[in-house]
């Protein structure tokens, strides 16, 4: 059984510090009530010991996740209590590391923990846009609608990725056998001609700039390979570092939608997420203040995010929503003509809802492109390389052919 650090006041009003062993923290708190004690807080004795088991854990597949969060909407769309869905799910869910989540989630519950702030606990398996969405469904009275919705949005997430990651198998092959080739050649075929290339020298002739040049690369990664592998090791390391702080997520979001072809993709993510979220919240009855702070943390862009903040504060004041999103000139013309033409109508929800639907749509156009761009980059860039090599060793037997 887990143990429980408690603080609690006794009848003289006295603080009263200790640790119980206990199946759960309402069993505590039953317990020091049994004794005439008044609990301030209980807390796991263990919630600050650095874990390093979970670090290897498995994280649960997306689509696992997404049939959780449609099925406890249905049982409880269908009058199961809450806790009883827990339960059940927590005996049928087919993953090992989901059920373990499900069942610490329905314990919290039990103990008395929201909803909302159970999930929260949970922030390696869920992410920031369903448990925006899951904390404004259980404060507006709608979260089996918003667990079916969120699930519906993660399906459709892992559904892109899926695509983007079937499509980039062969790009990655093409680029992995490219790099094979490159070096082989640099390796095994060069060094065979380097003893007509000092007699070429000798003869006072000298080697073609293309030689020259593929001489100098190979010599460059011979001695410097190593250091180059590492300092593109170490800023990977960095940028993973920097995405944590928020000055750093801005800095990398922002390098993002400058990318060519890229760029327009993380944007269309982005604003689409936002008009989803926005739209979900306001269809349900959120207020927009609040509606806007929830979608603001579902955008998974800090420049957007940043810009829907602003507009709290510009909607608080009695601005339009739409002139500090034109502001931040993240969200196309085209999608800042309906919002502010909604407003005036009074469809925002709506008309942000299929926004939403028509972003997907041409994100999903966005990403094919991109990929079929990038099939036939990858064969130029690999067959552009080889031949580059081979002309560069080719051409001082040219040039030694001519001079006979």
């Amino acid at each position: 059984m887990p143990d429980f650090k408690y603080k609690a006041k006794n009848r003289a009003g006295k603080d009263v510090l200790g640790t119980m062993t206990a199946n759960t923290r309402k069993e505590v708190l039953d317990r020091l009530s049994a004794q005439r004690l008044f609990p301030v807080s209980v807390e796991d004795a263990h919630k600050n010991d650095v874990n390093v088991g979970k670090w290897f854990k498995s994280k649960p597949p997306v689509n696992a996740v997404a049939d959780f969060l449609t099925q406890l909407g249905e049982l409880l769309e269908n009058g199961v209590p809450v806790l009883t869905a827990f339960q059940a799910l927590g005996k049928q869910t087919p993953n090992p590391a989901l059920r373990e989540v499900v069942v610490d989630i329905g314990e919290q519950i039990a103990d008395g923990q929201s909803v909302d702030a159970a999930f929260a606990s949970h922030s390696r398996v869920f992410d920031d846009l369903t448990l925006s969405v899951i904390r404004a469904g259980n404060e507006g009275a709608f979260l089996e609608a918003a667990l079916k919705r969120t699930s519906k949005f993660l399906e459709d997430q892992a559904e892109i990725k899926s695509r983007i990651k079937g499509a980039m198998v062969y790009p990655t092959v093409l680029a992995t056998v490219g790099v094979i080739v490159v070096t082989v050649l640099l390796v095994a075929f060069v060094p065979k001609f380097e003893p007509m290339f000092e007699s070429v020298v000798e003869s006072g002739k000298s080697l073609p700039l293309a030689t020259v040049w593929l001489l100098g690369f190979r010599d460059f990664c011979g001695k410097y390979g190593l250091y180059v592998i590492g300092v593109i090791i170490a800023l990977i390391v960095w940028l993973k570092i920097q995405s944590k702080t928020k000055s750093g997520r801005r800095f990398i979001d922002k390098w993002k939608l400058k990318l060519p072809v890229f760029g327009s993709v993380a944007q269309a993510s982005a604003v689409s997420k936002l008009c989803r979220v926005l739209g979900t919240l306001l269809q349900n009855g959120v207020p927009i203040l609040h509606a806007l702070e929830i979608s603001s943390r579902s955008t998974g862009n800090a420049l957007l995010q940043t810009a829907v903040e602003n507009a709290v504060d510009a909607v608080s004041s009695g601005e339009p929503l739409s002139k500090p999103l034109l502001d931040s000139g993240l969200i196309p013309p085209q999608a800042m003509t309906m919002i502010s033409v909604a407003e005036e109508s009074n469809t925002l929800e709506k008309v942000l809802l299929n926004l939403a639907d028509s972003l997907e749509r041409q994100l999903s156009k966005k990403i094919d492109i991109m990929v079929r761009l990038l099939e036939p980059m990858m064969l130029l860039m690999l067959a552009g390389a080889v031949f580059y090599i081979i002309l560069a060793l080719l051409m001082p037997v040219f040039q030694m052919t001519d001079s006979v």
